[in-house]
């Protein structure tokens, strides 16, 4: 059970950490919006994470060549709709600075609430297909040793679940100091900018 939970650990931090383009935008949004709707979306993450964690130790090695010939769709579909946020968001806040109001934060960011960040977040995160493929290999790697028994397997998914979570609530706390910090009208415009900008190169790398 121990090493169950500690294998999940693993995988659940080693699949967060790197930042990529939903980690950005997250840290984006927590920036504009706050720590609840960055929660929110964190959550919506940590559960993407966990849905491909248990879809990996429920059967990942069978779901790999089923998922392989629509792995390209999925990545297009991720990277457009993480380009439409950034460009929405990035076009919002410049609009907002010219009109001298930038302090009302009305980027579209601002409209989202807990729940929808969590939706929104979960839906992005799920578009990623690599995910079950990474816990699969992780497992299909540990040999005999990968858990096996109801009770392991529920470890491992809670575990990574955890971890996923742990990560992408500390990447809110950053984004909260970011709001807090940077709050001149330039501040929030360069910051805005550069997130969307940021956003816009990262996606085209899931496709590139």
């Amino acid at each position: 059970m121990i090493t169950a939970v500690v294998a999940g650990l693993l995988a659940g931090y080693g699949i967060a950490i790197p930042v990529g383009a939903v980690g950005a935008y997250l840290v984006a949004v927590t920036a504009r919006a706050g720590w609840r709707t960055g929660a929110g979306a964190a959550l919506g993450v940590a559960t993407a994470d966990g849905v491909y964690a248990l879809l990996a130790v429920a059967g990942g090695s069978a779901l790999v060549p089923l998922l392989t010939p629509v792995m390209t769709p999925l990545r297009w579909a991720s990277a457009v709709v993480l380009v439409v946020l950034a460009v929405r968001a990035g076009l919002a806040a410049v609009r907002t600075y010219r009109a001298g109001s930038l302090a009302s934060r009305d980027d579209g960011a601002t409209t989202l609430g807990p729940a929808r960040a969590y939706a929104t977040f979960l839906g992005i995160t799920i578009l990623n297909p690599v995910t079950v493929i990474y816990f699969a290999a992780l497992i299909l790697a540990t040999g005999p040793d990968a858990p096996s028994s109801v009770p392991e397997r529920t470890a491992f998914v809670l575990a990574a679940l955890a971890a996923s979570a742990s990560w992408q609530l500390l990447l809110t706390t950053g984004g909260t100091l970011l709001g807090r910090t940077l709050t001149g009208p330039r501040g929030r415009l360069a910051t805005a900018l550069t997130s969307s900008t940021l956003i816009v190169v990262l996606a085209v790398r899931l496709v590139g």
